[in-house]
């Protein structure tokens, strides 16, 4: 089963320096029916005003994943990584037993990410930072795994996190038809452009849960950009 999300009903904050959307709840946006999806805790579709970004701040036992969509962001943190990711490029923080880092848009230009926040599978890890850049040509019969804890993912080039899940993403040019395989359930980010999954039609900023299925077919209306995750329950976390 489908449920869709769309952009407008997300919850919410315009702080003047960020204007965040939530998919679930955050900070000061509580909805007691939107507090996770399985193992997958946090979607912030943010955009970070140039010149501006977040402070240190502390994390613990959390896989943290940047999905930069325009501009740039720069990480620094106390485990003396540093790093400035790119447009279709990700990151990966595992906070693991703790780490303190703060996120700066250094850019002239005001940048637009997905924050992803997903549960680990074992806690008090060493803290670990990675960056990796994927292609951005379009996709024609399969999506990129971008992220995942799932051996075959990370030795197609997957940047790795302390869970059996999974983000796959990749642009599509119109008229693509794609059918992913499901291993749990799935939330489904279009990133841009408009597209059919599943017989509905996502746009630019809507989510979807897809649920009791094993596959997931995508049919790209425009030119689009989309991402998958997929998440095992909390049960088996």
């Amino acid at each position: 089963m489908l449920t869709l999300y769309p952009y407008k009903n997300l919850g919410g904050a315009n702080h003047g320096w960020l204007n965040a959307r939530h998919h679930f709840s955050f900070a000061m946006y509580h909805n007691p029916a939107r507090t996770g999806f399985g193992t997958l805790r946090v979607i912030n579709d943010d955009i970070v005003r140039g010149g501006t970004g977040f402070d240190t701040h502390p994390h613990r036992d959390m896989e943290i994943i940047t999905y930069v969509r325009k501009g740039a962001i720069t990480h620094r943190d106390s485990q003396n990584n540093e790093g400035k990711t790119g447009a279709g490029d990700v990151q990966v923080m595992s906070a693991g037993s703790g780490v303190f880092h703060s996120e700066y848009n250094l850019e002239p230009e005001d940048t637009n990410l997905y924050q992803i926040w997903i549960e680990p599978n074992k806690k008090g890890v060493q803290p670990r930072w990675e960056a990796r850049e994927f292609p951005k040509t379009p996709v024609e019969n399969a999506l990129t795994p971008l992220v995942s804890g799932r051996d075959e993912d990370v030795k197609n080039g997957a940047l790795f996190i302390h869970q059996d899940a999974a983000i796959f993403g990749g642009r599509l040019k119109a008229g693509t038809v794609i059918t992913h395989p499901i291993a749990y359930q799935a939330y489904i980010l279009a990133s841009e452009g408009t597209l059919e999954v599943e017989g509905q039609t996502m746009t630019r900023g809507d989510g979807a849960e897809l649920t009791g299925a094993d596959h997931v077919t995508i049919k790209a209306l425009t030119d689009a950009e989309i991402l998958v995750i997929d998440v095992p329950p909390r049960s088996q976390h």
